[in-house]
């Protein structure tokens, strides 16, 4: 059973209590032996995408993470159960964790991060850019009602777990930043966008309304990030309507410069509304727009979102970026090769050193079929390099074809940058919006 709240997927699941600590011995002990590698990198500059996460069930959403060890981490949740594990200690879904020691050439096989016998969703994990190896990650549980964050001082062996923020309803699409001592986690809940913050590294939490007036139909968290100066940045999307695709979508940048107490916000750009995909299954905001957000070692911020300028029509791929702490932004910029009419949707944006910014997002301009294009950019976006398809033809999956994949499975993907300047990308390739689906992994540059 699937519930569905403005098209943003989440399957229910039992309300029991957070397990804090680490993934238990015994289920370790049992999970299937599943191991992964990743074929060498082919003309494309990229590696032919690899299926990670479980080989059984639904894989959802991924989440991923690459520290300066030459570690990758990928966080998605299972759905449909996880092998050798009982549905009172691993429900559907489970959060599930698979790691890589060797920049993403071998994988190890996926487990639990922090079984608690109730769903876990909306996974994030990310690494304190200041060390370069302590690991957050947070997910929502209890019907999305407890927003959780767990860190990791092991190289993601042992978790221990906290309940950031409770609510006694649900909530949605948590975006989690973090830097040093300072440990974000933005969600909504309906109109209202809120951050919990922890300047303890993740041992306690206080939260704050983002957009405290909110007028709005619903809100939906996109991406963030903090900076070197301590400024932390959200991106999200305010729908102007709720219960269907009608209305225009607002694009938000807020930001805190006193550690998440007070925040300001700005409207990027305007979209129309989303376009209809209920020929796939999915709810009235799937395919609408969104912002995804970064930044650089020095500190200029990059945001890439999709946004249609018709109503229910097709949306494209922009990207901007700010010098100056968010205050003015660069036009922006359409960054696809599609032609005109194609569908975008679902940016992902990834920055290094300064000037180091490589984006990504999923567009239909072979359609039906759909396909994961990726550029880069040494000079801060000022110019992109040409672009790479990564989607490539893996036998034996009905959503698969020689020419793309069926749907985006999932409402976002994910990508990192390694210590020795690789992509890393993780994304869901599905039927439709219910099923089936996986999650898929290239890496390169």
């Amino acid at each position: 059973m699937r519930e569905m709240r403005s098209g943003w997927a989440v399957r229910a699941g039992v309300s029991v209590a957070v397990v804090a600590g680490s993934v238990p011995a015994l289920l370790v002990a049992v999970t299937p032996v599943q191991t992964a590698a990743a074929p060498q990198p082919g003309g494309s500059g990229f590696s032919p995408q690899l299926r990670l996460g479980f080989h059984v069930g639904d894989q959802w959403e991924p989440a991923i993470a690459a520290d300066d060890h030459g570690r990758v981490y990928v966080l998605y949740p299972q759905y449909g159960g996880v092998p050798a594990c009982p549905a009172s200690v691993c429900a559907s879904p489970t959060a599930i964790l698979q790691v890589s020691r060797d920049r993403g050439a071998t994988w190890e096989s996926p487990h639990p991060v922090a079984p608690s016998g109730t769903e876990q969703v909306d996974t994030q994990i990310v690494v304190d850019p200041v060390d370069g190896r302590t690991l957050f990650a947070s997910w929502l549980q209890n019907r999305k009602s407890d927003t959780v964050v767990a860190r990791s001082t092991d190289l993601g062996n042992s978790w221990s777990v906290v309940v950031a923020d409770h609510t006694n309803a649900g909530t949605d699409k948590p975006i989690l930043a973090a830097r040093g001592q300072d440990v974000y986690v933005a969600y909504d809940h309906t109109q209202t966008v809120l951050v919990s913050s922890s300047h303890d590294a993740g041992t306690t939490f206080t939260t704050t309304k983002v957009n405290a007036n909110a007028n709005l139909g619903w809100s939906l968290a996109g991406g963030g990030t903090v900076t070197p100066d301590g400024s932390v940045y959200f991106s999200w999307a305010g729908y102007t309507q709720n219960g269907g695709a009608k209305g225009p979508v607002n694009l938000y940048l807020s930001k805190s410069s006193d550690g998440g107490a007070t925040w300001t916000s700005r409207v990027l750009d305007v979209s129309a509304s989303p376009p209809d995909c209920s020929a796939y299954l999915c709810g009235w905001a799937f395919l609408g727009a969104q912002m995804t957000l970064t930044s650089d070692e020095a500190g200029t911020l990059y945001a890439l979102w999709n946004a249609g300028a018709v109503a229910k029509g097709p949306e494209r791929v922009y990207f901007s970026r700010s010098e100056d702490g968010g205050a003015t932004w660069t036009p922006r910029a359409d960054v696809s090769a599609a032609p005109s009419g194609a569908a975008h949707a679902f940016p992902a944006v990834a920055a290094g050193v300064a000037g180091d910014v490589r984006i990504s997002w999923m567009d239909a301009r072979d359609g039906p079929l759909w396909n994961v294009y990726y550029r880069r950019s040494a000079d801060g976006g000022r110019r992109f390099g040409a672009e790479a398809d990564l989607s490539t033809y893996v036998a034996g999956y009905s959503y698969i074809q020689p020419g793309g994949f069926g749907f985006p499975f999932g409402d976002y993907y994910e990508m990192a940058i390694d210590d020795r300047g690789d992509s890393h990308l993780i994304w869901g390739e599905g039927l439709n919006w219910d099923a089936p689906g996986s999650i898929w992994y290239a890496r390169g540059r």
